[in-house]
């Protein structure tokens, strides 16, 4: 099993916006890729900035590639993000899940 992690952060006005988005643009993006076993968001503030953090765990490489590509470390970023996103698009890593 391979765990995908994607970072990114918006000021906090947008906060709300973007976890919205996320709700219904991403998450069924997701979920409807084969090869995708679980997704958890996660998101924290501080005075300036949401930080979100995105978990996906897939069964291998090539179901990862079924969402993004070829180009397995870019982001998989959507025109209204860069509105929203600091440091768009984000950062992508990928880990072997050896245990759980």
């Amino acid at each position: 099993m391979t765990a995908r992690v994607w970072e990114g952060k918006t000021r906090n006005e947008h906060s709300e916006t973007y976890t919205e988005i996320i709700e219904e643009r991403d998450i069924p993006n997701y979920r409807k890729t084969d090869g995708l076993i679980k997704l958890t968001f996660l998101k924290r503030s501080d005075n300036e900035f949401t930080y979100f953090k995105l978990l996906t765990f897939w069964t291998d490489m090539d179901s990862i590639k079924k969402f993004t590509g070829p180009n397995l470390e870019e982001a998989v970023a959507y025109n209204e993000d860069e509105k929203y996103l600091v440091d768009f698009p984000g950062n992508i890593m990928h880990y072997e899940v050896f245990a759980e």
